[in-house]
């Protein structure tokens, strides 16, 4: 088993990159959540652990470039630029990733890798079952697909984690400024929803979904003793999910991710559990993920014990929202997914006019984040399964 992944606070890759230190506002609002902050550092150790073994460290490094440059996210792509320059990658493989585009890539594995990332970076929906099968063709083993899937992932959740902190940073330095008045909702969208009843629109549903990998998954009963752990530690169900099983093929990155993902959702205090729900669940629409779409907005009813603003979410995200606080949230949630390197100063404050304080923020920005993460796993790894008619 390998050694655990230990946290230092002072050698925390994202307060170093944009800033943060002890004193101020938006590093002390992040690191009251230290559990998200810890996993989110060990994820990124565990990723990027040299003897991992499947992708080189230098194929990880590119994809890391790769998917930072054309996210955009400045901040990160320099982070993994310098970081490529020690771990020999050739000077052709960096200039693909910096300024390039797959098909110029110097191997058909490298070219595969690279537009899989494209795909799940700009399009996760577009991540589907023949996607993911170039990869076996062009020699990734299974282990090292999970690696590249969770790598994508996680990047996809660093660079919003970075921008939104960024712009809370931003804001943290400009005068105080006063509420200003938030916009009022919409006109409902959508015919007033009875709780449990079933909601259907655009190929999303409430309905209770399944999923299926498609590729081999462990099996429980030949898995290593770290494998059962890591199951057990994740999800009370990981043991009969082909999602936890086939995420353990990699176990260190699971256990980290599932911490987060934990940390995130389920902390108290901060953000309501149902609004990081809501959150969740704009980010799945957005994404096209329609097995997490059903789960949160199911976790959302039974906490809220209401449903009408799910139906708008289905009907149209844009517009949704039964409250000025709930039309906040879906505004942030829509801009941190589609766009977030527009997101600055004026988005953190939007949210403060609706009357979320900071460390409601933070834990917004985490539940945004995180499914950005986890939409791409669920939609590039599986697909769900519908209730039989």
């Amino acid at each position: 088993m390998a050694e655990p992944i230990v946290y230092n606070v002072t050698d925390d890759l994202v307060d170093r990159l944009i800033g943060l230190a002890p004193g101020a506002k938006t590093y002390e609002v992040r690191h009251v959540r230290e559990k998200v902050a810890a996993a989110t550092q060990g994820s990124y150790d565990a990723l990027f652990d040299p003897a991992l073994p499947g992708l080189t460290l230098a194929e990880r490094l590119l994809v890391a470039l790769y998917a930072t440059r054309i996210t955009p996210s400045p901040l990160l792509a320099a982070h993994y630029r310098a970081r490529l320059a020690d771990a020999g990658a050739t000077p052709a493989d960096i200039a693909v990733a910096e300024s390039g585009k797959p098909s110029d890539a110097a191997t058909p594995r490298l070219a595969a890798i690279l537009e899989f990332t494209r795909k799940l970076i700009e399009k996760p929906v577009e991540g589907d079952e023949a996607a993911l099968k170039t990869l076996p063709a062009a020699g990734v083993s299974t282990p090292a697909v999970v690696t590249l899937s969770q790598l994508v992932a996680f990047l996809s959740y660093q660079v919003r984690l970075v921008a939104g902190l960024e712009a809370m940073k931003a804001l943290e330095g400009q005068p105080e400024r006063a509420a200003a008045t938030p916009p009022a909702p919409f006109p409902a969208n959508t015919a007033a929803t009875a709780p449990g009843a079933v909601i259907k629109a655009h190929g999303f549903t409430n309905e209770s979904l399944e999923w299926k990998a498609w590729l081999d998954v462990v099996n429980v009963e030949t898995a290593t003793p770290e494998q059962v752990a890591v199951l057990e530690e994740s999800h009370p169900k990981a043991k009969v999910s082909d999602y936890y099983l086939f995420l353990v093929h990699q176990p260190e990155i699971l256990r980290q991710r599932s911490t987060a993902f934990n940390a995130i959702m389920y902390a108290p205090g901060g953000l309501s559990r149902a609004e990081r729900e809501l959150g969740s669940t704009y980010v799945s629409r957005i994404n096209g993920c329609v097995y997490c779409a059903s789960v949160h907005a199911q976790r959302f009813e039974q906490l809220a014990k209401r449903n009408e603003v799910i139906a708008q979410v289905f009907e149209d995200p844009a517009t949704a929202g039964t409250t000025a606080r709930e039309l906040a949230i879906g505004k942030f949630s829509i801009q941190i997914t589609e766009a977030p390197a527009a997101v600055n100063s004026d988005s953190i404050q939007a949210l403060k006019d609706a009357g979320l304080n900071e460390g409601e923020i933070l834990d917004l920005l985490h539940s945004d984040a995180i499914f950005a993460w986890a939409n791409r796993l669920m939609l590039n790894l599986g697909e769900p399964v519908f209730p039989k008619a």
